[in-house]
Parts: structure tokens; sequence; C-alpha cells
């Protein structure tokens, strides 16, 4: 027999929810704002940290560094995802986003190229795989612990805080850099102006760290037995590699897509099309909005009528959509802003919804590192090699080869949907 909560329990249930919602979120927004203004502002500051002799391998050298960040996100998959399931997701999640803060506060206090020489190149390395470990952790263990705190029954739309949380942080930064680029000169931008954002990120990361601190552990966890808990990890790694590569396959198309029209499109706008700088960083945040307020719905739509259809449609939708897209996009912010929003609509299906999917395809006790290390793996292969395999292949005149490569990642996913199970309100308490 079950009872309803009434009086002070419900009393204390409903502040429990209000702070893990709050306290996911605000880390892990914090945590994609301090990933993803490397690329808004690298236009600014590639000639500050490499050799400006030759503006173009300036900018090529900063997106290196760029793919060579998401190197690091598989071994931190694995370490924040052994921290997540021995020692608790909550442990997990707030050591995350302090290392990523520190990164951000290493970029921002880096010394220039001219002062230090490679010195400056070096650092803004270390940082970046700095912020590649922590965002490497930082997914799997949000994912893990929201979708352990939801209501079965509203997984799906617990699970779009990941991606609504992210996009925010995303969308901080690129109006910051449009607010930014309209106060300051150029040439101030170049100077100084680029660092701000980095060190409000690290001030951002303080703050989100002790909010984190502050979260209780997931039931699901703390139900564990010792020996359950503390179960050989690779055996179990090995037990599940068909999830693992499940994950994988899911991932690839969603990657690759997202960090070309949701985080690197304004920049390829200005640097590649000719776009004004402050124009296309106001369209694209126009478009993360429209990305921002459809989520909930694809979440909804996924508890009601389960995940693989929201899924399907997502893949297949962009994929049908990507060369109307291209082709619509010129170089007016007009044509930005409608193309990035067609496309966001159609990611934001699978964006809503696959940290519930990644938790529902694995027991408790590796559901932290079973989703980590394949989807950092993934990420690292494909989304962090996409913004500068766009930039070389445009550059030689291939911009097409890029293209095809997109919808085939899409229709790839799309294909792996029919090998996974319908978990729409699974219980993950084992």
């Amino acid at each position: 027999m079950t009872t309803a909560l009434t009086g002070p329990a419900q009393t204390r249930r409903a502040p429990s929810a209000r702070r893990t919602l709050i306290g996911t979120g605000i880390g892990n927004a914090v945590e994609w704002y301090d990933w993803a203004i490397y690329a808004t502002f690298a236009p600014y500051f590639a000639a500050q940290l490499f050799s400006n002799t030759d503006p173009t391998s300036a900018i090529l050298s900063t997106l290196a560094i760029f793919a060579v960040g998401f190197v690091a996100r598989p071994f931190g998959g694995f370490i924040f995802g052994w921290i997540g399931d021995r020692i608790g997701r909550k442990s997990s999640m707030t050591l995350a986003v302090g290392l990523a803060a520190l990164g951000s506060l290493l970029i921002g206090i880096s010394p220039t190229f001219g002062a230090v020489g490679a010195w400056a190149s070096l650092l803004l390395l270390v940082a970046r795989l700095i912020q590649g470990l922590a965002h490497g952790g930082e997914l799997p263990s949000s994912q893990t612990y929201l979708s352990e705190m939801a209501p079965r029954e509203k997984r799906g739309l617990w699970s779009t805080l990941i991606y609504t949380s992210g996009t925010v942080g995303i969308l901080g930064g690129t109006l910051l850099g449009a607010v930014l680029s309209g106060v300051l000169s150029k040439a101030d931008m170049a100077a100084w102006g680029w660092r701000i954002p980095f060190l409000i990120g690290a001030a951002f990361g303080l703050y989100a760290l002790i909010m984190r601190a502050r979260l209780k552990e997931t039931d699901a966890f703390e139900h564990e037995t010792v020996q359950e808990r503390h179960e050989p990890m690779w055996p179990q790694i090995v037990r599940h590699r068909r999830q693992a590569l499940q994950v994988i396959g899911l991932t690839v198309g969603l990657t690759v897509s997202y960090y070309i029209w949701g985080v690197v499109a304004p920049t390829y706008a200005s640097t590649t099309l000719g776009m004004d700088r402050g124009e296309a960083l106001w369209a694209s945040s126009i478009a993360l909005v429209v990305f921002i307020a459809i989520l909930p719905l694809w979440g909804r739509a996924a508890d009601r009528f389960g995940r693989k259809p929201i899924m399907w449609a997502s893949a297949l939708g962009a994929a049908a959509m990507h060369y109307p897209m291209i082709w619509l996009l010129r170089d007016s912010p007009w044509q930005l802003t409608v193309s990035m929003s067609v496309m966001l609509f159609f990611i934001a299906g699978s964006a809503a919804i696959v940290p519930a999917v990644y938790a529902e395809l694995f027991p408790t006790s590796i559901r932290t590192v079973g989703v980590g290390v394949p989807y950092s793996i993934c990420v690292a292969l494909f989304g962090g090699t996409a913004p500068y395999l766009q930039q070389w292949l445009t550059g030689l005149g291939s911009a097409n080869l890029f293209n095809v490569y997109s919808v085939a990642l899409l229709l790839v996913s799309a294909v792996v949907v029919f090998t996974i199970p319908e978990t729409k309100a699974k219980d993950l308490s084992h």
C-alpha cells in the first residue's frame, strides 16, 4: 500500500526536487559555457596564443586544440565514471565542475605568445585537457544523477534539463560574445576582451561547486549493496559491450550535428562566409532560444509515446533538412537564424531524451562509467574533430564531403535505434 505525501513530508520533497534541478542545471550550464566559449572566442585569441605571422594557421591550430581537448574526454569519462559508480554520483559531479572552472581560469590568465613564446600555446593545451577531463566526467555523472532522481514517469522531461541548462550556458557565452563585440573595438577584443568570458566561467564554476556540494546522493546508488558497488569494473564493461556500442551509435549523428549547428555555426559563418561577427552571434542566440524552448516538448512526447519514435523523428528529420539548410545559409544573419533553428528543432528530439535513454540501458553498478566511456570516445572521435574537419575540407573546396559525412552519421543513429529496447518509465533501482 502506498500513501500520498502530505504536510511536512511533501514540503521536504519539493525543496529537494528544486535543489536537485538547480544544482544539476547550474553546474551543467557552467561546464557547457566553459567548453563552448573556446570555439566562440577562438578567432580573437588565436593570434594571441599562437604566432600571428599566419592568421589561417593560428585559427587552425586553435581548432586543433579544441579537438585535442576531446581526447581527454574518454579518460574523464572513465575516471569520473569510476568515482560516480564507486564513491557516488554527487562526488563525481562536484569534482568535475571544479576542474572545469580551473581550466577556464588558466585560459583567462594565460600569457600571450609574444610574451612567453610557445609556452602560451602549451598552457592553452594543458587547460583544454583539464577541461576535457572535466567535461568527459560531467555529462555521464549529471545524466545519471538526474535520471536516478527523476520520477520514472517524467524521466524524459527531467532529462531535458541536461541540454536545456547546457544550451543556456552556450547561449550565455554567445550573448556575452555579441555584447563584447559591440562594446569593445576589435583591437581591445583581441588584446584583452577575450579573457573576460573565461574569468567569468571560473567564478561561476566556484559557485556551482558549492551548490553541488549541498546535494543529496541518489537512492539508487545508496541502496546498492557493498558487493554490487565493488564488483570489478572491467568485467562489467565487457559484459555490457552491446549497450556501450549502442551509446556510440545513438550519439554519433547527434554529436556532429549539434556541434556544427549549435556551437560553431556562428564562427563558421563569420570566418568562412564573411558574415559580421556580432550579427552572427545574435542570429545564433535566437536559434539557441528556439532550441531551449522545444526541448521540454520533445521530453514530454517521449514520456507519452516512447523513446524510439522520438529518436527516429529527430535523426531522420535532421538528415532530411541538412542539405536544404546548407543551401539556404549564405552571408545574411536571417539565413543563419533560420537554418540553425530548423536544424536544432530536429536535433532537440534526441538531445532532449538521450540522458534518460543512456541511463536506462545500464544497471546501477555500472551506469555512470558504462555511459561515460563510450559516450566520450564517440564525442572525441566525431564531435571534437567536426569543426576542424569542416574548416579543412571547406578550405580544400570539398565542403560537400563534410555534408555527406554529417548526413550519413545521422542515418547511422537512426538505424541503431532499431537495436535498443523501449525503456520508457523503466525502474532504475537495479
